[in-house]
């Protein structure tokens, strides 16, 4: 078959419009304010640390054009511990990021999880425990996980896990231990289908509670 300018002209639109609907764009995290982080070798208890990043920030997260905005704003957060002993759930997904707008739920593993309200599809999760002070914190048997089982029984994607021992029972990581400062944690996601996006931790190297400041969920509706 001949092609003709037209026709032409209309293929290269569409291969045109193809390629925009792949685009990939970085995410531009907001952060809250800096706070001073004291020497990593004060840190005792944690095990599987990251190796020192040089003041290099992590490797951004990119996602299909139109999802790099979070969809976990104001989401119901729920969790093992439904009375925290500092803050309320609702300040998890509240935007508010700063230092002091922390909640602190009991000592153990524990697990709090995120209703994106509809199955979506994930490309990535910045993720703030407490941060600040001296000496900094690492948060242990740290593991995020999606599905579209509110249970978590079946259906369930590992996306982060620097629980090296596997004393979680939720299988060994490979994934390392991070200090915690105000920059978060990126988690970039492989397109990962679910509804709900749940995070454990075990406390941390300077306390036994457990502590979560917000969680950014970046994709879309499926």
């Amino acid at each position: 078959m001949r092609l003709n300018a037209r026709m032409l002209a209309a293929a290269a639109a569409g291969f045109a419009a193809a390629a925009g609907a792949q685009e990939m764009v970085e995410v531009k995290i907001q952060y809250p304010r800096p706070s001073f982080e004291s020497a990593p070798d004060e840190i005792k208890g944690a095990l599987n640390l990251e190796p020192p990043r040089g003041g290099k920030p992590y490797d951004p997260i990119r996602v299909p054009a139109g999802c790099e905005k979070p969809i976990s704003l104001n989401c119901k957060v729920t969790s093992s511990d439904p009375s925290p002993a500092r803050g309320e759930l609702s300040f998890i997904t509240d935007g508010d990021k700063e230092r002091d707008s922390y909640v602190t739920l009991a000592p153990g593993l524990q697990w709090v999880q995120v209703d994106l309200g509809k199955t979506c599809v994930v490309y990535g999760i910045c993720l703030w425990h407490r941060f600040g002070g001296a000496p900094p914190r690492v948060y242990l048997d740290m593991v995020c996980q999606i599905s579209d089982d509110p249970d978590f029984f079946e259906g369930v994607v590992t996306v982060f896990n620097n629980d090296h021992d596997d004393s979680a029972k939720l299988g060994a990581g490979k994934d390392f231990e991070y200090i915690e400062t105000f920059t978060g944690r990126p988690i970039p996601v492989d397109a990962v289908k679910g509804r709900y996006v749940r995070f454990y931790s075990r406390g941390n190297t300077r306390e036994e509670v457990n502590h979560y400041t917000e969680i950014e969920v970046y994709g879309k509706g499926e």
